[in-house]
């Protein structure tokens, strides 16, 4: 038959189209294909573009059964991106790694709308140079530009689609058609959608958070408008940001839309692996309150917070296992949790010794990193002021009814968030405006900040200086359970957990002195009837230890990963207090609001 076809051109020319035909179809089926609504997802995500490291955590995947893999931030944060060469060879290298490992979903991240000056001007027509959504050439230039760049990624499996905290707020655009902001979201998220979904057949997670109620609202508008079923969620499992006490999301699962939830099993807020970050319990208690939630497929962990800050290989590993653990048996038990993970990683007869070293984490973090109650440490770096949100945005208080901080740490007191822990702890420029103080409007007209007083006085360093010790003790005793673990782990394995931990100490120590001497300076400035002889001895002593803990860690021989918290440069950070509290007098001001106590100092002698 074949013989005969290339005797008659035009029936050959028709085999030859039907094989072509063929081969396409064979090659696209061999091809993997998106998660199916039927399919639990169990993913990772990649956040830092060192590809070596990327790599051996997709050849660590296998151990975990992951089919789903997300490249973002550093790989690839919009997908305009991959118009970029030594980023779109990273994801090539990657996403090949990916399915050559058998996970079937790879996806990408995107933000949409990007920055202004992205768009043509011949669109901007709108008032203040804004894009004109009315107009439907615009549309049809913005379903292009995806078409675009989605033909640079063919192997890829969908995209992850911020729609919110984007470049050029798409809300914020002209439209006299789409009358409120949910109506200009969801028109985004459409118009993506019908490149990636209706034309690509590729899977979009709609992936939403909030900075508060009232954007909670407008998302919820926006996602009844989603105009495709297939269009899928993907929630944070805390409010906004990873902040280990924030309550659970309330509104995951309440959409009748399959849901991932995303885990930060790296600790942007809390360590980042730099520290000791290992809470299977936390992961374990979120995973199940949502996994009996309605509409939730399965969820996606963060793995690393950029740089080399990878958490498999290391402690926080933990968490992966424990979240891999809970999507398998509901019901496992913490205890399981750690049996399984020492037994494989370290040694069976090490189980009991690490287990009360790791378990220590969680208390160890908020008494470091947060201070009564509340996050204190800009995405883990040391930095209690001029960083603003300490004191609004990241404060719990904003997702909990009555805002209640219960703190143990050896203070063992509940503190209501905004009377009492953000109206003392935070600076006057704060409470004064200097913050976002329009995300908590309610906290404000209640009266709950005195916003022309600082009110830190000796009862709260007091407490503050208390939960610092707690945790500091708490790192000594699980220094001691790794001594007792030592005979039954390697040369390697126990410098690599000394190492961790001393970093994890020398962090705490360096936060309690900053703590005394930052804290304790605003009580003594508030003049004599507050220097108390506890006041001046421990202002005066945490100056003291800032010098000789900063010039611990420069000289530390053994330095840990490094990401977005460079953990040497918090010396130099405890050295600026320093500086502004002994040296040169406290700023005048800071973000143009004047401080009562600027020009002032404190002597040593």
């Amino acid at each position: 038959m074949l013989s005969m076809a290339r005797k008659n051109p035009i029936v050959w020319v028709t085999y030859c189209i039907i094989l072509v035909m063929s081969l396409d179809t064979a090659v696209k089926s061999a091809q993997p294909q998106p998660l199916s609504a039927a399919q639990s997802v169990r993913g990772w995500m990649l956040l830092s573009n060192r590809v070596d490291d990327g790599l051996h955590v997709i050849e660590r995947a296998k151990d975990y059964d992951i089919n789903h893999l997300q490249l973002s931030h550093h790989i690839i944060h919009d997908l305009r991106h991959v118009r970029d060469e030594s980023r779109l060879a990273r994801v090539h290298r990657l996403t090949e790694a990916a399915h050559q490992a058998g996970i079937q979903e790879v996806v990408l991240w995107d933000r949409t709308l990007y920055s202004l000056s992205y768009y043509p001007d011949e669109f901007r027509t709108g008032p203040n140079n804004t894009i004109d959504l009315d107009n439907p050439a615009f549309w049809e230039w913005f379903k292009n530009d995806y078409r675009d760049m989605l033909d640079k990624v063919p192997d890829i499996q969908g995209l992850i689609l911020t729609f919110i905290e984007t470049g050029a707020r798409v809300e914020r655009q002209h439209s006299d058609k789409l009358k409120t902001d949910a109506e200009k979201l969801a028109a985004a998220v459409n118009a993506v959608a019908d490149v990636v979904i209706d034309e690509r057949g590729l899977n979009l997670y709609a992936r939403t958070f909030a900075y508060d109620h009232q954007e909670y609202e407008r998302i919820t508008g926006a996602i009844k408008l989603f105009k495709y079923d297939q269009i899928r969620l993907m929630m944070k499992e805390s409010p906004h940001d990873f902040l280990l006490l924030h309550p659970q999301d309330s509104y995951a699962g309440k959409f009748d839309r399959p849901t991932l939830m995303e885990y930060d099993a790296a600790g942007e807020f809390n360590g980042q692996g730099i520290i000791l970050n290992t809470w299977p319990q936390y992961i374990l208690d979120r995973a199940r309150d949502y996994l009996q939630r309605d509409h939730i497929v399965g969820y996606v962990a963060r793995t690393d917070r950029y740089g080399t800050t990878r958490i498999i290989d290391r402690p926080s590993e933990i968490n992966l296992w424990a979240l891999k653990c809970v999507h398998e048996t509901l019901d496992v038990t913490v205890d399981e949790v750690y049996r399984q993970f020492i037994s494989q990683r370290y040694a069976p007869e090490a189980v009991p010794h690490l287990q009360a070293a790791f378990s220590n984490a969680f208390d160890i973090v908020t008494g470091v990193l947060y201070t009564l109650g509340t996050s204190t440490a800009n995405h883990s770096q040391l930095d209690y002021d001029p960083y603003n949100s300490h004191w609004a945005r990241h404060v719990s208080g904003k997702w909990l009814t009555p805002p209640i901080a219960r703190v143990g740490h050896g203070v063992n007191k509940e503190f209501h968030y905004w009377r009492d822990v953000i109206n003392t702890l935070a600076p006057v420029w704060a409470k004064a405006g200097g913050t976002q103080l329009g995300e908590i409007p309610w906290v404000v007209e209640k009266g709950w900040l005195n916003q022309e007083n600082d009110l830190m006085n000796e009862h709260y360093l007091r407490d503050v200086l208390t939960q610092r010790d707690y945790a500091i003790e708490l790192i000594r005793q699980s220094l001691q359970h790794l001594e007792d673990a030592r005979p039954w782990l390697s040369k390697t394995d126990f410098s690599d957990l000394y190492h961790h931990l001393k970093h994890t100490l020398l962090t705490a120590r360096l936060h309690r002195a900053v703590s005394a001497a930052y804290w304790g300076f605003r009580v003594y400035a508030r003049g004599p009837e507050h220097r108390s002889s506890y006041v001046m001895a421990e202002t005066r002593r945490g100056l003291l230890d800032i010098e000789w803990v900063a010039a611990e860690i420069d000289a530390y021989p053994v330095r840990p990963p490094s990401g977005q918290w460079n953990w040497g440069r918090d010396a130099n950070a405890a050295r600026r207090y320093y500086r502004w509290i002994v040296e040169e007098g406290w700023p005048e001001q800071t973000r143009g609001r004047r401080n009562p106590y600027g020009g002032m100092k404190f002597s040593l002698e």
